[in-house]
């Protein structure tokens, strides 16, 4: 069997595989993806943005199974006043949602209004999925567009009065959870967005974000500990005039992560941040962590910055793929990135591949990437002065993750990143 023919099959049994919906506002949208899905096929290790990463896991028509994980620990934001709305195995758990009118939003489910024939999201669901698609495929998105069971719409059209806090719980050992999000940020309104959790054994979320003209958009999510958990997410942002988009991840644990974000920004003045810390420890399975970032300036006098930091050891393996575009017109571009891994062993490996493209001639943009291991100098100083090797590597470890940490806007929920980090730190001390 040619090549060529292997990934026709491949897709269309991962297709045959799916209940698709079927029906309502989305039909039209998931029809478009499906088709799309076909022309592309699945991804395989030759294509350019695979290369890196093995995509059989999220090829195959059947889940592996994952095993469950008992953090015995308080949940992350477990504090935060929000408004929780919980996800069982993609399945939505009624009973441990809050009331989501308490967060002073719209938010309704994806699998309760689908069905119907007009709605706003019909404007947004899969639109930025699609013109994501250019000039990197992304065929698992497209896949999510047209099988997504469920997932929130969330329209915020003045200053939410809380967060909104999607909790993803993980209690089947065969779970294969699909979710698609859309939230639209109308013009000066302003929404935080809080996600944790697993999710499932094998997970495919897309999120398509929409801010509009002066709107602000907070997001910061910190991925399920499950050692043998495999996702994919997919971030689709579109950011106006004046409008702000910030987003960071933590990562802990995890067989197989991808976390693929793509930004348009199309009006002037705006921003758009995303950054990311992982750990990765080989020692508890296999950890093989892929941030894969996207930005297109397509306007004056924007700002965009790629924070990504990870640390690595007992053969854990990070990957960072980002890209610049500034488009024709975009000046005074300030675009900035940088990818950043700390190795604690001879073991792991980083792989990288920072990108530039650049088609305005008043811009700044700069990127770099770097690997390296614990600064012994530091090290000695602060052994010199009393403090353990262990203790003393923690906190270096800290310190190297401190910049993409700073992206977070808001300093309890970066205060609350820190000290889980600093206690998953004492207790793997090794």
């Amino acid at each position: 069997m040619r090549k060529d023919e292997a990934r026709v099959a491949a897709t269309e049994a991962r297709i045959a595989a799916l209940d698709l919906p079927r029906g309502g506002f989305t039909a039209y949208a998931r029809a478009n993806a499906l088709a799309r899905l076909r022309e592309m096929g699945l991804p395989g290790r030759r294509d350019e943005y695979w290369k890196f990463t093995d995509p059989s896991a999220f090829n195959a028509a059947e889940a592996a199974k994952a095993a469950l994980f008992d953090a015995k620990e308080a949940p992350l934001f477990g504090g935060v006043d929000s408004v929780k709305i919980v996800f069982v195995d993609g399945v939505f758990d009624a009973g441990a949602s809050d009331d989501p009118a308490l967060a002073g939003v719209e938010i309704v489910r994806l699998a309760e209004i689908g069905a119907s024939d007009i709605h706003w999201a019909q404007e947004l669901y899969g639109t930025l999925e699609d013109r994501g698609q250019s000039p990197v495929a992304r065929p698992f998105a497209a896949l999510n567009t047209a099988a997504a069971t469920d997932g929130v719409l969330i329209r915020a059209t003045g200053q939410a009065e809380k967060p909104v806090h999607l909790v993803y719980r993980h209690e089947s050992e065969a779970s294969d959870a699909i979710l698609h999000h859309c939230v639209k940020i109308e013009p000066g309104a302003e929404l935080t967005l809080l996600e944790t959790g697993p999710a499932s054994a094998r997970f495919n979320k897309v999120m398509e974000v929409d801010v509009a003209k002066g709107g602000r958009f907070h997001h910061v999510r910190a991925q399920g500990r499950d050692h043998e958990r495999r996702a994919i997410t997919h971030i689709f942002a579109r950011v106006a005039e004046e409008a702000s988009f910030k987003s960071f991840t933590l990562t802990v644990n995890g067989q197989m992560t991808r976390n693929e974000c793509v930004i348009e920004i199309t009006g002037d003045d705006a921003v758009a941040h995303v950054a990311g810390a992982a750990l990765g420890d080989g020692s508890y399975g296999r950890f093989h962590h892929d941030d894969t970032i996207f930005v297109t300036h397509n306007a004056e006098r924007c700002e965009s910055r790629q924070v990504f930091k990870k640390v690595l050891k007992n053969g854990a393996v990070g990957v960072f793929q980002g890209k610049i575009l500034v488009k024709p017109g975009a000046q005074k571009t300030d675009g900035y990135q940088i990818s950043q891994s700390l190795l604690l062993d001879d073991d792991s490996q980083f792989l990288a591949k920072p990108e530039l493209e650049i088609y305005a001639d008043d811009v700044k943009c700069s990127h770099g990437s770097t690997t390296g291991a614990i600064d012994e100098t530091a090290l000695f100083y602060l052994r010199s002065r009393g403090v353990g090797k262990q203790d003393a590597t923690a906190l270096l470890v800290l310190s190297f993750l401190a910049d993409a940490i700073a992206e977070i806007e808001d300093e309890a929920l970066a205060a609350e990143i820190v000290e889980r980090l600093e206690a998953w730190l004492q207790r793997r001390k090794k």
